[in-house]
Parts: C-alpha cells; structure tokens; sequence
C-alpha cells in the first residue's frame, strides 16, 4: 500500500516537474533524480538516466513550442550546446559507467557511489536554489546579433553544464537562464526558449551514452515522462497568469530546503 501510494506521488511530481520547465524554462528537472531515488524507489546511478530521458523529451516538447513563437535563438544554442553536447556524451559512455560502487572503504566510513550522487546531488540542488532566488534580470536586455556572440565563453560554459548534466543527471536549466540572461543580454522569454533545447538536447544525447549500460523499464519511463510533457503544457498556459519571478523565489526556497533534507539525511546515513 505504501508503495503505491509513494507511486502515485511520483506520477503527481511529474506533471509538477513539467508545469515547472513550461513556466520557467529550468529549475523542475533539479527534481528529476529525487523523485525517481525516493518516489519510484531506484538507485541514483539509474534514477540519473531515467532523468535525462524525461528530462529531454519534456524540454523538446517546450522548446519546439517556444520555436514556433520566435522565441529560440538558434545560433546560441548550437555554439552553448557543441562542447556540452560533446561532454555529456563523453561522462555518460565512458566515466560514470567506470566509477565503482565503493569509492572509499575504511574500517570507519564507507561511501558507494550511491551515496556521493545524492550528496553531489543535493549540493547541486543547493547551488540552483541560490542562483534561484538571486535576481539575474538584464538590466539591458537586447536581442543578440550573430557577431556578437562571446563564442568562447559560450564553449566554456557548455563544457561545465555538459559534465554536470552527464554526471547528475540535471538538464542544467538553472544555470543556462542566468547565463543567457547576464552574458548575452537575451530576453528572459527568448532565454527560457534557448535553455529549453539546449537542455533537450543535452539530457538527449547523454541518455544516448547510456545505452547498453542499463536496463529500462520503458513502459514505467514512457508513462512518467507522457505526464512530464503534459504538464509543461500547463505550465505553458499557467506562465500567462502567474509571473515567473514569483513561483521562481518561491521554487528557489523549496529546492534549497530539498537539497539541505537530502544532504542532512546522507549524511546521517553515512555517519
């Protein structure tokens, strides 16, 4: 009875996350791993998977929708996304099936690499609450020209989204929004727009280094990230009514919390 009651909970976190990526282009997929660790009961190595597989369909279906109202600019997410594309493959093929399931083993502490996803986890969890709940609004919000774009920042700053995502499992939609909004000046809509393909794309491609290394459950995977996608069309229709500013200092609070229960709650278990 717990089970599916925890079940049902995960099903309902779903179309949250997806209402969440519609509403603010990022931010909702930082639930992602979460909900599938302790709602669907896997382990974090697989659960990081799952998420990007529904973390990049749920993305594409708001990317494509933002695209056919001229709100992504493609050349800044084809520069964002060559070294970020490259990398997340390259964590997902190659470095995360090497890590062993014991990092550390003393007769005084053991930590699996279970364990050290959740902690990185909620580290991480912490780092998006911050930026969350900062003010990252251009003050000069202009729309980006081809020549101006800072081409080796933007290379730069993919590689590092690409490693977190690959290694997490994250879409990275927190750290894209204030890069595209600060560094290119990019409007807050055209940003959600850009960040949302950017993060399809890479979760996409990293999932894509993932087969052959696990077994999916596809009919639980299929049904989880339908509901995703159906909430980021609410989500779409509910950015019209409620500011995105608003839900987003009050999601930044919520996550923060998430991230220190989660960190506190390793820990202990560690301890």
């Amino acid at each position: 009875m717990k089970d599916l009651f925890m079940e049902i909970a995960g099903y309902i976190a779903a179309a949250f996350i997806g209402i969440l990526l519609g509403m603010m282009g990022g931010g909702g997929s930082i639930l992602t791993v979460p909900m599938l660790v302790y709602l669907f009961r896997m382990q974090p190595l697989y659960a990081t998977s799952y998420s990007l597989f529904i973390v990049g369909f749920t993305s594409l279906t708001g990317a494509f929708g933002n695209y056919l109202k001229g709100l992504v600019h493609i050349r800044t997410a084809i520069l964002f996304g060559i070294s970020s594309f490259v990398t997340v493959f390259a964590v997902r093929k190659w470095i995360v099936p090497a890590i062993p399931d014991i990092i550390i083993s003393t007769p005084y502490v053991e930590l699996t690499s279970s364990a050290l996803t959740m902690i990185l986890f909620a580290v991480l969890m912490v780092i998006a609450a911050i930026s969350m709940l900062q003010n990252k609004e251009g003050k000069n919000s202009r729309y980006i020209t081809n020549a101006s774009l800072p081409v080796v920042k933007l290379l730069l700053y993919g590689a590092g989204i690409g490693i977190v995502t690959g290694l997490l499992g994250a879409g990275g939609g927190f750290l894209l929004i204030p890069v595209l909004v600060v560094l290119l000046q990019l409007p807050m809509k055209e940003a959600i727009g850009t960040s949302l393909l950017i993060i399809s794309i890479n979760s996409l491609i990293g999932f894509a280094g993932d087969l052959g290394h696990y077994h999916m459950d596809w009919k639980k995977l299929l049904l989880i990230t339908s509901i995703a996608v159906a909430g980021i069309f609410a989500g779409v229709a509910l950015s019209q009514k409620i500011p995105a500013q608003k839900l987003k200092k009050a999601f930044g609070w919520f996550v923060l919390l998430m991230g220190i229960i989660i960190l506190a709650k390793e820990i202990v278990n560690k301890s």
